[in-house]
């Protein structure tokens, strides 16, 4: 294929990428209760599923601590458009998130023709794993960090006569910037995969660098995230454990190749 059919042919799988994002958007713009009410507003009230879980684990260890019976923030629209642009770019980023795995195999379509065979044959699943982790950090950013960083937030006051009232654009940027940062962080270890077979990472070199690629995490996690210890913290924390599993990774990457070899 010309230059010219190549840039065609991307054309079309972007197209297809972009027509796949907008479908889902639209659904979700048009069932605006469920995903306003149940999804993006979830983790403002109190019978939040992470919420709940907390406040049964702390019942059967006899502790109200966890318990979360209130959320002392109301959010408000102080924008005349801000409702219908936070309607819109929420249902842009669903759109994104449910679509990202066809995406990505459209992605995957034109890429994979361009390997050497032993690359296609390394790289297959590729579009499972690489869905997987991203589901996988969706899920996590939404259950577990979003709702703690929220009631981190709505708590923290610097005095009694201070009321939170968030904007609608605060707290849905919030949200959003947590879930899909955690999609993205969560492609460490297939990074660290190609990485190694690549030759460009060895665990040994991981091992050396752990410290300063804690570093890394740590200032990754305060730039991606809102301005806060706790979003920071539980985003590092995953990251760094996914840092292990991505060394564990590059081993098993390094003694394929070693035995293949031999």
């Amino acid at each position: 294929m010309s230059f010219l059919d190549h840039l065609e042919e991307l054309r079309w799988h972007l197209i297809r990428s972009i027509v796949s994002i907008l479908v889902f958007a639209i659904i979700a713009f048009l069932a605006k209760d469920i995903v306003w009410d149940m999804i993006i507003l979830g983790p403002s009230r109190p019978d939040f599923w992470t919420y709940q879980t907390l406040c049964k684990i702390g019942d059967r260890i006899g502790s109200k601590v966890l318990c979360i019976e209130e959320l002392p923030f109301i959010i408000q629209s102080r924008q005349m458009t801000g409702q219908f642009t936070m309607h819109i770019l929420s249902s842009l980023v669903i759109g994104l998130l449910c679509a990202f795995p066809y995406t990505f195999w459209e992605v995957w379509r034109f890429i994979r023709p361009g390997l050497y065979d032993t690359e296609q044959k390394v790289s297959r699943g590729a579009t499972f794993f690489v869905s997987l982790l991203f589901l996988s950090g969706v899920g996590f950013g939404y259950f577990i960090v979003t709702p703690l960083a929220v009631n981190f937030l709505a708590n923290y006051q610097v005095a009694s006569s201070i009321q939170n009232e968030f904007d609608i654009i605060s707290y849905v940027t919030t949200v959003a910037t947590l879930v899909l940062t955690c999609g993205l962080m969560f492609q460490l270890p297939i990074v660290v995969f190609f990485l190694s077979k690549a030759g460009l990472v060895t665990p040994q070199l991981m091992r050396s660098y752990r410290r300063h690629a804690i570093i890394v995490i740590l200032l990754i996690s305060a730039v991606l995230t809102p301005p806060d210890v706790i979003s920071q913290v539980l985003i590092a924390f995953p990251l760094a454990f996914l840092y292990q599993i991505s060394i564990f990774i590059s081993g098993l990457v390094i003694r394929r190749a070693e035995s293949q070899t031999e």
